[in-house]
């Protein structure tokens, strides 16, 4: 397959990883989360940045990215 979530994470910067995650640092990253960074990656034109779909669809079905928080 592609890119493991772990490994595109890794490439975003930092600044909008902590915007992204802000307050929620101990969970696991939701889709809220991707998508927040997905929409700023591509205002700023860094399309090259963006995982391909095949790699969203992979990290929601081998639950490396949860949809929803549970509640606990």
């Amino acid at each position: 397959m592609g890119r493991s979530f772990q490994d595109w994470w890794n490439s975003v910067p930092s600044d909008l990883k902590e915007k992204a995650r802000k307050g929620d640092e101990s969970n696991k990253v939701i889709l809220n989360q991707v998508n927040y960074v997905l929409v700023h990656l591509h205002l700023a034109g860094k399309h090259d940045a963006k995982p391909s779909h095949e790699e969203l669809k992979d990290w929601l079905h081998s639950g490396q990215v949860d949809t929803l928080r549970a509640a606990k």
